[in-house]
């Protein structure tokens, strides 16, 4: 079903993105000379149709990502499933099988492939019997099942069970025979077992009558010993299911986390303030100590994290990342803690938490400023015990993990007004890190610059080569509020729009520039023309302007294709909180 979805989801874009195509394209046909408004007009629209192209583009992205997703989930499924998938055709022979159904017969899975079943089945009885179930199943659209002894490796017997049912192949008139078949081997060797114990004890009860009461306790023992049995495999059945929702939960966190660090660079830069940041990265990295990352939004805590696991001894277990700002305030204890089945409202299967799946790893919480007030008590519980319950369950859960926070916030005026406890800020911030804001290191936008620029030239299949001096110059100047995650935007957007194979900034730049020129050249004016000119802003408050003005133009929306954050090139938070810090509310 979900590929269908994925599947239908791609047409509908496909067939979208030919229609903004063919607007520009009647749009270039010649025309007689146009007037500036309808020029205006021209352009207005051709923004407007590149911004859906680029909709259009991500989503198509977005689709066909979840598309292999959901093809690799499904083909792990159908070979790592507990019993053997064969698909046969009317003539017994084999057309597809799965990983467990060629171990099952101690064959290499393309080996049998188009060979017939028969000569697998170890005796004639079930050589007979097998053609009359395909018949069977043929002709019935009922689920058919059977009994035959296969032969396995080493030319060892192995009891099986098969289940099959027809499906017929809608692409052409072939029937297809599905099967699973199950090992029974264990399962009939105890009923032998138990069989030839009966029999036993039939005759011993025939033979010698005046022993009942022996063969009775004697009995009795091995019915405790069955249940003792029994007992032992339940409990080994329970730590194999724990262990096998460990390891999905794992596999799919592990999955999300490779796509999300595909795009992930490694830190870039030589300045002074970097090469401090790296040093403390080296000294700690090697502890299992908790670090505290300071700084403002796109500084690159998340990078910084990384680096600190990666040169940590639990490199080879993941890291396991939460955003406490993303993460809705109803399910922040589920997400990291875990939460058994019927929990709450809506909780139809029980779900493994962060720190369980960060055991013997790293977990790094990201903007842990955000976390509620309610849960920061529990999280300095797993720090000082490494224990913790999930949502719903009676049971304490043992975890070894190490924690590495970031936050953008100023934990000690948090403490101050009540919103962050002091004794969870002292068990985090063990040794702390700051991460320098891009505009303290300046001399590291130009590497950043060639990094980004190479890696969109190869994205978006462009050669642009060149950046002026001037355009340097200013990306260096400028005060970058959105640090490098606002750069590599910048650098994004510069490469779509630049014409040939020099660099074009964007015009807030270019506004940018003239306004600093201006301020130069203001300065050099007498105090009557100060007088009668407008006043000179400063940069925060050229900022603050800026983004109220786009606040407006948007209608005060933050978020998507069309909102604030988009159009300033930053992320939602980012620019959530610049308001924060400027003052800016909607009235």
């Amino acid at each position: 079903m979900g590929i269908d979805k994925n599947k239908g989801l791609l047409n509908t874009i496909a067939k979208k993105r030919p229609t903004g195509q063919h607007r520009l394209s009647a749009q270039s046909v010649a025309s007689p000379p146009l007037t500036k408004e309808a020029m205006l007009r021209l352009v207005q629209q051709l923004e407007i149709h590149q911004i859906e192209l680029e909709s259009q583009n991500e989503e198509l992205r977005r689709a066909r990502e979840a598309l292999e997703v959901s093809r690799n989930s499904y083909a792990e499924l159908y070979d790592f499933a507990p019993a053997g998938y064969f698909t046969f055709d009317v003539n017994g022979v084999i057309r597809q099988v799965n990983l467990t159904g060629a171990n099952l017969l101690g064959v290499e899975r393309h080996l049998l492939v188009d060979t017939p079943f028969t000569r697998y089945i170890a005796d004639a009885q079930g050589r007979e019997l097998f053609p009359r179930h395909l018949a069977n199943v043929a002709q019935n659209s009922s689920l058919q099942q059977c009994e035959i002894r296969l032969k396995g490796k080493g030319d060892s017997i192995v009891y099986t069970q098969f289940r099959s049912v027809r499906v017929d192949d809608s692409s052409s008139s072939h029937i297809r025979i599905f099967c699973s078949v199950v090992d029974g081997t264990i399962a009939r060797r105890l009923k032998e077992d138990l069989q030839k114990s009966h029999d036993n004890f039939e005759s011993t009860v025939s033979e010698r009558t005046g022993e009942l009461a022996r063969a009775n306790q004697m009995l009795a023992r091995e019915v405790e010993e069955r249940k003792k049995t029994e007992e032992s495999l339940q409990d080994a059945c329970s730590e194999i299911k724990r262990l096998k929702d460990r390891l999905q939960a794992e596999n799919i966190y592990l999955q999300q986390e490779v796509a999300r660090q595909y795009n992930s660079c490694e830190i870039i830069g030589q300045s002074e303030a970097l090469s401090q940041v790296m040093a403390r990265i080296e000294q700690v990295a090697p502890m299992d100590a908790t670090v505290l990352l300071q700084g403002e939004t796109g500084t690159g805590k998340g990078m910084a994290a990384r680096a600190i696991h990666r040169s940590s001894a639990r490199r080879e277990r993941p890291m396991i990342t939460v955003n406490c700002t993303t993460l809705p305030a109803t399910l922040v204890e589920s997400e990291l803690f875990g939460r058994e089945k019927g929990a709450f409202t809506g909780a139809f299967a029980r779900q493994i938490g962060r720190f369980e799946l960060a055991d013997g790893g790293t977990i790094f919480l990201d903007e842990i400023g955000d976390l509620p007030l309610e849960l920061q008590s529990k999280l300095l519980r797993v720090i000082q015990d490494g224990e913790f319950e999930r949502l719903g369950a009676n049971h304490t859960i043992k975890t070894d993990v190490r924690i590495i926070a970031a936050t953008n916030r100023n934990l000690e005026q948090e403490i101050r007004t009540g919103r962050f406890r002091e004794d969870l800020y002292y068990r985090l911030n063990v040794f702390p890190i700051s991460m320098p804001p891009l505009r303290q290191r300046s001399e590291d936008i130009p590497l950043l610059v060639d990094f980004f620029l190479a890696k969109f030239n190869k994205k978006i299949g462009r050669e642009i080569t060149t950046v002026p001096s001037e355009t340097m110059r200013t990306l260096q100047k400028y005060h970058w509020p959105g640090n490098v995650r606002e750069l590599e935007s910048v650098i994004e957007r510069a490469v779509i729009t630049s014409q040939g194979s020099t660099l074009q900034v964007l015009d807030q730049f270019n506004n940018f520039r003239m306004k600093e020129d201006a301020a130069n050249n203001t300065g050099q004016t007498s105090n009557e023309e100060r007088e009668g000119g407008e006043d000179i802003k400063t940069l925060v408050d050229l900022e603050r302007d800026y983004i109220l003005g786009v606040l407006l133009k948007t209608g005060w929306r933050i978020e998507g294709a069309s909102g604030a954050a988009g159009i300033l090139g930053l992320n939602a938070s980012t620019l959530r909180a610049r308001m924060r810090k400027f003052g800016i509310i909607r009235k």
